[in-house]
């Protein structure tokens, strides 16, 4: 008797197949808008991606952007990831930048030893911000979402005393002095690879070592187990014999030690100097790259490039049509909202291979049922 044919098992909707779909109605979206406004939205969006990508000067560009969205991305995934939601990603990145700048200032060592300084005092600002309201969560139940957002402009407003008090350029009321080439994260050799591009900086291997260390401590260790534990349930953690206090601390000072490092890569490698008066936007932004990264490392990654494709191709886009940059952040907006509903794509999904399934399943009876007829 021959045998059954063989039915591969039913798929399901992956992350990533989730965040696809997400990605593609922001794109269209976004064209509907630009066709609504006259101007023809395969163009815009050929300018947009011509900005980013064209040559090696411009993909150097939209990696520098795009790493300082990655540190926040990984800081809010890592906390999500761990039950807490951190929404001063923005004040931690501040406290660190601040603490970067004050070392490029005042810290003259060999080269070697400046850049480990330099990446410890960015880390040190991060964490002590994000561990405050950690320890405010584990001591008195104080919900983080509360306490980061007051940490967020604790962070403005001691940025607008400070700089203006002890960093203000000779002639520059609103930012501090710039910080000279030798004490910031750019490199000569860096920027002659992607010929010329001011903005490429170290910060690209600090991301790639974070992206390993957190990846391997959320799979690969018992710390990392513990943290998601108590993320997913504290009180089976504690029943566990898990630290439920210590590892909200914790978890928030890691985080926070991520976002430092975005401020590290921003004001010492990306702009050189810190303004006053402005609440860095990357923190926020940070959220919808962990959300269409499923707040994985290695979707964090893929997602912070891609927003910052968009951030860095709107400007061009902008000067080679009427098209305006805002439609850059409609787009990203309207991919957040669709991550967001990520459940609706999960379900539509899941039902359409469950359709082709089942059509798998009636031809393989009917030909079985052909089988037995002819013998």
């Amino acid at each position: 008797m021959a045998d059954k044919p063989k039915i591969k098992e039913e798929h399901k909707s992956s992350p990533f197949l989730i965040a696809f779909s997400a990605v593609i109605l922001g794109l269209l979206a976004g064209g509907i808008l630009m066709a609504v406004i006259g101007e023809n939205p395969f163009a815009a969006y050929g300018y947009m991606f011509k900005g980013s990508l064209m040559n090696m000067e411009r993909i150097g560009n939209s990696l520098a952007t795009a790493m300082t969205l990655l540190f926040t991305g990984l800081a809010f995934a890592f906390a999500y990831k761990t039950g807490l939601f951190n929404i001063g990603c923005s004040g931690q990145m501040l406290v660190g930048g601040l603490m970067a700048t004050i070392v490029a200032h005042y810290v003259f060592l060999p080269r070697p030893l400046y850049l480990i300084v330099l990446i410890l005092s960015a880390i040190a600002g991060g964490a002590v911000w994000a561990a405050i309201p950690g320890y405010l969560k584990a001591k008195f139940n104080v919900h983080e979402v509360v306490s980061t957002i007051m940490m967020n402009w604790i962070a403005y407003w001691s940025i607008y005393y400070f700089i203006p008090a002890y960093l203000k350029g000779p002639s520059l009321e609103t930012e501090s002095s710039s910080i000279v080439v030798s004490q910031s994260l750019r490199t000569p050799w860096l920027s002659n690879i992607f010929t010329g591009s001011e903005y490429i900086n170290n910060s690209i291997f600090i991301a790639i070592t974070a992206i390993i260390l957190i990846q391997y401590l959320l799979s690969r260790t018992t710390l990392g187990f513990s943290l998601k534990a108590v993320g997913a349930n504290k009180s089976c953690a504690e029943y566990a014999g898990i630290n439920v206090n210590r590892s909200i601390v914790l978890s928030m000072t890691i985080s926070g030690a991520l976002a430092g490092l975005a401020g590290l890569s921003y004001y010492t490698g990306y702009s050189l100097n810190m303004q006053i008066g402005v609440m860095p936007s990357q923190g926020f932004d940070g959220i919808a790259v962990a959300l269409l990264g499923a707040s994985t490392p290695v979707g964090v990654l893929l997602a912070s490039i891609f927003f910052g494709i968009l951030q860095s191709g709107k400007g061009f886009m902008n000067a080679m049509t009427s098209v305006p940059p805002e439609i850059a952040d409609t787009i990203i907006s309207v991919i957040i909202y669709f991550t967001a509903t990520s459940i609706l794509f999960e379900k539509l999904w899941n039902g359409l291979f469950h359709r082709i399934h089942e059509k798998q399943e009636e031809k393989a009876a009917a030909a079985d049922k052909k089988t037995q007829e002819a013998q």
